[in-house]
């Protein structure tokens, strides 16, 4: 049987802390270790001549032009004004016009959600696009929306983050019947804020497994598969998980250090180390996708390596190789045909 091809990710070589450079070795490494085509966006002539200071010339790989950047400091708006031949917009473009399955951006966020909602445009019945963010938990994994894309929410906006969320962890992530739970102050109903509690009741008759309001333990600890929240909430939850990260193995590793005898431990369970630091480094898991908008965009940490870039694109492939987004459609449809859910908020 002939090999299927697979449609190439258009990868943002502009965007991220260690760009140009993190991302033409994530994109080497997709190429040559995954087996996927990328396509390169950035200033051509630039990319060229850091591609031959790389050493980086895999088949698979091709660069197309985008001679504006735009910078972490740059508004959002200037993909749509100043900067509409940005490696962000050019992005958007290729998966509109399906020359590319799917993009994958570590750049600024407001600009590639401005990006992909003007470009791509919203899946219909979706008012505004939710980053959803994949965190370890102690039996699995939790996927949280939304970690920042907006800060504020209506009730039937976390609505749509859950029937999205649902779907994503399901079709993606392999979760079958996911539990998805609501972010809030306490288990009861009656806790939380006016735009949660509204969201409790919309939730109960939305279709999807809802197991009602959870806690932030709930996210590391629970019996919940996705988590929904306003996005300055799931920010904070994010930022915290990967701090606490960060500081577990690093005084893991200080221990080490500091005593003969714990070195020799720690060296004697080095594989339960390894496995607990692939869980708790956010590399691991790529990026976060901007569900909601008409097409697939994964939008990668700021400070991401090689390695985060190529899991982004794998993810990235992943999303794209599914119906995520005709499923979420059908399903946010149903869900505003219930009695009351629009008028929610």
């Amino acid at each position: 049987m002939a090999k299927r091809l697979l449609r190439p990710i258009a990868l943002d070589a502009m965007g991220g802390d260690g760009a140009p450079r993190a991302a033409m070795l994530g994109a080497r490494q997709a190429v040559e270790e995954l087996g996927i085509p990328v396509l390169l966006v950035g200033p051509a002539k630039r990319l060229r001549r850091e591609l031959g200071r790389f050493r980086i010339a895999p088949s698979g790989l091709e660069i197309v032009d985008a001679p504006d950047v735009v910078s972490m400091d740059d508004p959002p708006i200037s993909v749509l004004r100043g900067k509409r031949n940005s490696s962000l917009s050019v992005c958007a473009e290729l998966v509109h016009s399906q020359r590319a399955a799917a993009m994958v951006t570590a750049g600024n966020t407001g600009a590639a959600w401005v990006a992909a909602k003007s470009v791509l445009g919203m899946i219909p019945g979706v008012d505004r696009p939710a980053l959803a963010a994949i965190l370890p938990r102690s039996e699995g994994q939790t996927l949280v929306l939304d970690v920042g894309a907006n800060v504020e929410c209506k009730p039937h906006q976390l609505v749509q983050f859950a029937v999205m969320g649902a779907l994503y962890a399901e079709a993606v992530l392999g979760v079958q019947r996911p539990r998805v739970g609501l972010m809030s102050v306490g288990e009861e109903e009656s806790k939380g804020g006016p735009r949660v509690r509204e969201g409790y009741k919309v939730l109960a008759g939305a279709g999807i497994r809802f197991v009602g309001n959870v806690e932030g333990r709930d996210v590391f600890v629970g019996d919940v598969d996705v988590i929904v929240c306003d996005g300055f909430t799931g920010n904070v939850v994010l930022k915290v998980a990967e701090g606490l990260g960060e500081m577990v193995i690093g005084m893991l590793k200080e221990e080490a250090q500091r005593s003969p005898v714990y070195g020799a431990g720690l060296l004697m369970a080095k594989g339960a180390f390894r496995s607990l630091k692939r869980k708790v480094d956010y590399s691991e898991y790529g990026g976060a996708p901007l569900l909601g908008v008409n097409g697939a965009c994964l939008i990668a940490h700021g400070r991401s390596s090689a390695k985060a870039i190529r899991n982004a694109i794998r993810f990235a492939q992943s999303y794209a190789a599914t119906d995520v987004v005709g499923r979420i459609g059908e399903k946010i449809l149903e869900v505003l045909d219930a009695p009351g859910e629009r008028g929610a908020g």
